[in-house]
């Protein structure tokens, strides 16, 4: 049986299931008119680990950025497949599906 421990702190676990990048994407997935500041404070990471995340994100065609006025707003490429061999076959609606129930 495998077990896992959290830190002895009040904090944050040591590991999550999402990768930061999966977190942008359901961040932006259930609010695409958020600003950088907005997704970054909700991921738990600086603004610019977050702009570089939205630029791979949108270089490998999972997003797509409009610019409106002097904001941006972000639509998620639901119909793109995951990335690592062993999900490549499923679309990642399937887990942007997950976390946009109520």
């Amino acid at each position: 049986m495998y077990y896992c421990f959290m830190n002895n702190t009040k904090s944050q676990p040591s590991w999550t299931f999402l990768s930061n990048h999966g977190h942008i994407l359901v961040q932006i997935n259930r609010n695409p008119d958020s600003k950088v500041k907005e997704i970054a404070e909700a991921v738990g990471i600086t603004e610019r680990s977050a702009l570089s995340i939205l630029s791979d994100l949108e270089i490998s065609g999972y997003i797509t950025v409009e610019r409106i006025g002097r904001r941006n707003s972000y639509r998620v490429n639901t119909n793109k497949n995951f990335r690592h061999p062993m999900e490549a076959q499923q679309p990642i609606s399937a887990l942007l599906r997950i976390f946009s129930k109520k």
